[in-house]
């Protein structure tokens, strides 16, 4: 899990920070996780040795962790994992509740780097401006760029910086949430920084994983990533407008992806050409009336 990878530390940066000098974010952006107090008993304690499969290759995902890291046993690291996870899922749940309560449909976008997740969230923005209130929180390592690219669309957008950290958090989006108008019945996209490993374990309190994969990246990501397209609700497959430029097998893709998840809902798109944005919003409107 990232909180071994050293991601838990960095400067967070959280778009008006800037203007409140004893901002807590400036030193100390959250507090120790609640430790849990019954012990982990089930997980051996013995030295973590990778298993080797038939094709020569190291697997170090098999332990209780699913995870390794330098000098941590695998109880060490899944106290790890409970620990920030709880405190997570508590913050999770009330971010959940606040936006229940003004009938929000909340979207965690998540996808790898380059995957043109901005530029297809900015012309779904478009589509939608006058029709269904929507705001935006960008999550990225460093730079303001994206924050400014929605609100040139005229839609109101929070960055949130995350400095060495590969994924928003729950605690980041409650309080980028206060800095934003949620209107009643609106959409609140969270566009999670470019990652499709660490964003599948965090709960933001959103009511869908959206995974946003272009047709540039490869038809096997569902199952070199597995977890992230398990926890998505709905697999946006995007730049389809450079197919004819491409070896790349739709259906195999698709096929991939349901292996993973079963019951997950695929569309084909392409953000600067329009295929598929007509059903990609009758979506979106079908889940904000639900």
């Amino acid at each position: 899990m990232c909180t071994t990878c050293g991601c838990q530390h960095g400067n967070l940066y959280i778009e008006g920070d800037e203007r409140d000098p004893h901002s807590p974010f400036r030193k100390a952006p959250f507090a120790a996780a609640r430790r849990i107090a019954a012990p982990i008993t089930t997980v051996d304690l013995t030295a973590f040795t990778p298993a080797v499969a038939p094709q020569g290759c190291l697997d170090y995902g098999h332990g209780e962790a699913g995870t390794h890291a330098p000098g941590l046993s695998q109880r060490k690291m899944v106290e790890i994992e409970i620990n920030v996870l709880d405190k997570n899922n508590q913050i999770a749940q009330r971010n959940r509740q606040r936006l229940a309560a003004r009938g929000q449909l909340a979207l965690n976008l998540v996808s790898s780097p380059g995957s043109g997740k901005t530029t297809l969230l900015t012309e779904t923005l478009r589509r939608l401006r006058g029709a269904t209130a929507c705001a935006v929180i960008e999550g990225d390592q460093q730079t303001v760029n994206d924050a400014e690219r929605i609100r040139a669309t005229g839609t109101p957008a929070i960055q949130v910086n995350t400095g060495k950290g590969c994924h928003l958090d729950a605690q980041m989006v409650q309080d980028a949430m206060a800095r934003l108008p949620l209107e009643e019945g609106g959409v609140f996209f969270i566009e999670n920084v470019g990652n499709l490993v660490c964003p599948a374990g965090f709960d933001l309190g959103e009511r869908h994983k959206v995974a946003v994969l272009s047709v540039t990246e490869g038809e096997d990501k569902p199952l070199k990533y597995p977890h992230m397209f398990a926890a998505a609700s709905l697999m946006l497959l995007n730049k389809v407008d450079l197919l004819p430029y491409l070896n790349f097998d739709v259906e195999k893709c698709m096929a991939y992806a349901r292996e993973v998840n079963p019951d997950i809902t695929i569309l084909l798109v392409s953000a600067t050409r329009g295929d598929g944005m007509s059903a990609w919003l009758s979506w979106l409107e079908e889940q904000r009336c639900a």
